[in-house]
């Protein structure tokens, strides 16, 4: 089994409802995101997946959150926009984008600081 990783990042403004704390109040991160895919076989030159394309694919879903008040976006109108569940969004997403590729998505990490991440996968 193979494993390959890109990084990308986004800003954006949230707050958690229902949160007893400073986080309640509106406020912004510079988030960190990475993409891991799997594969079993690699293609005939040797790739599971190009990184450009994985990058791509992954800033396809990203370019939707960057710059962006994440309560307001209908994904997170019901849900927090915590770093676990943007971490699930954005997998669920790739995983979407990577239909008829050799790789799977298989986990994505979400940085909102430089000490504090969440992690999404399905086993």
């Amino acid at each position: 089994m193979f494993e390959i990783t890109v990084k990308t990042d986004f800003s954006s403004a949230h707050n958690l409802r229902g949160y007893n704390g400073k986080c309640e109040e509106i406020h912004g991160h510079n988030f960190k995101v990475s993409v891991t895919v799997s594969g079993e076989k690699l293609d005939d030159i040797g790739l599971v997946i190009d990184f450009k394309i994985l990058k791509e694919k992954a800033n396809k879903i990203i370019s939707r959150l960057d710059h962006k008040y994440l309560n307001n976006l209908s994904e997170f109108t019901k849900i927090n926009p915590s770093s676990e569940n943007i971490a699930k969004y954005i997998f669920k997403e790739m995983d979407k984008e990577l239909k008829g590729e050799n790789a799977k998505i298989k986990r994505v990490v979400v940085w909102e600081s430089d000490s504090s991440c969440a992690t999404y996968y399905e086993d």
